[in-house]
């Protein structure tokens, strides 16, 4: 009997000690947890130089992969004009009146003749694709910091989408030949205006909402933007029914999304790899998504409004080279750090075009052998 009283009051001792130290452990977690309040995620001001269309989507698709990748960073993106005038976009960054931008270096042209090298500069035998190579692996980004320090702003800057090469524009006729353009008032930008002078037309340059307007009323006799889509939600198909794919005034460009340095800076590793790297998920998906915009809004022209879809003829493209040669000799007599850059671009395409054009087969041939 006794060692059953002692067996009971040995069980009843450890059930005891069970439930005390489950409870005292309950109770330390709760002092150990006590409520946190996350904090207010950081937000940017990013403004757009795009008051609407696919560049617009474009700025607002990698503003969405920054947003999807954290709640403690957030993009506010600002559609053109809410802060300043696209003009003054790069300044306002570098003042720190927005924390970014999102915008193509052709837009601050000005500063320098060298931002257009980062976005339509000459064409060495290569794409879009290849010149943002350049720019991430083959110097180009070193290069850009460069001027960025030489002209002393107060940016970070981070190049993506792969733009197609831009049509040569909109004619009241076909071109079939260079003199065909001589003397005609043109709007382009940035370096392409060099280049059109020097093969004899007027050039304007106006941003893209003005175009239409100064086209109808003979303000300018043609012009270029950038892509079929984005021509067409400006209404080139109502003043004019000539189209001319292909050319090498802007055969590559890609968008620059620029911040604050000191803002930049200021935020964590964590936040900037994330801006980095949004960067170069919407690379791809860039091209994806507006390659087949491009292509069915290019029907639509042709099918839906009538308008007459040429390829421009090869000689014009020649032309273009040799105004392409003059214009980079010039400047770059002018300006070393612009010599520097070409040469970089050079010994870059050079290698990577000579391994891709000697490798890819034709793929016109395969087009045409299966759509005719």
């Amino acid at each position: 009997m006794t060692n059953k009283v002692s067996e009971a009051k040995t069980a009843s001792r450890r059930k005891f000690l069970k439930v005390g130290v489950g409870a005292a452990a309950g109770t330390a977690a709760a002092v150990s947890m006590p409520s946190v309040s996350r904090a207010a995620p950081v937000t940017l001001k990013v403004q757009a130089a795009w008051g609407g269309g696919i560049f617009l989507e474009d700025a607002k698709n990698y503003v969405a992969r920054v947003n999807a990748m954290t709640d403690s960073l957030k993009i506010d993106l600002l559609s053109v004009d809410s802060v300043v005038k696209t003009s003054q976009m790069q300044d306002a960054v570098h003042r720190g009146v927005l924390d970014g931008a999102h915008y193509v270096p052709a837009y601050w042209y000005s500063k320098s003749k060298a931002a257009s090298l980062f976005g339509t500069g000459p064409c060495f035998g290569w794409s879009a694709q290849e010149m943002l190579g350049w720019i991430h692996y083959g110097g180009g980004m070193e290069l850009f910091n460069e001027l960025m320090d030489s002209l002393g702003l107060n940016l970070v800057s981070f190049f993506n989408s792969p733009m197609p090469a831009q049509p040569l524009g909109w004619f009241k006729e076909e071109i079939k030949g260079s003199d065909q353009m001589k003397g005609l008032k043109y709007r382009t930008v940035g370096l392409a205006a060099d280049v059109l002078l020097e093969m004899g037309m007027s050039v304007v340059q106006l941003p893209g909402g003005e175009i239409q307007p100064a086209m109808k009323s003979g303000l300018i006799d043609a012009a270029e933007f950038n892509n079929p889509t984005s021509d067409s939600d400006f209404g080139m198909q109502d003043v004019s029914k000539h189209y001319h794919l292909a050319s090498f005034h802007q055969s590559q460009e890609c968008f620059e999304v620029t911040f604050n340095a000191k803002k930049f800076n200021s935020l964590s590793k964590e936040h900037q790899n994330i801006l980095r790297y949004a960067s170069e998920a919407e690379n791809s998906n860039f091209y994806w998504y507006s390659t087949l915009r491009y292509a069915d809004d290019l029907i639509k022209l042709k099918e839906k409004h009538g308008v007459n879809v040429y390829r421009t003829p090869d000689s014009v493209m020649e032309d273009q080279l040799k105004a392409w040669d003059i214009v980079v000799d010039r400047i770059s007599s002018e300006d070393p750090f612009f010599a520097k850059v070409v040469e970089s671009q050079k010994v870059y395409a050079k290698k990577v075009m000579n391994y891709l054009l000697l490798n890819q087969p034709d793929y016109g041939l395969a087009y045409k052998h299966h759509f005719g």
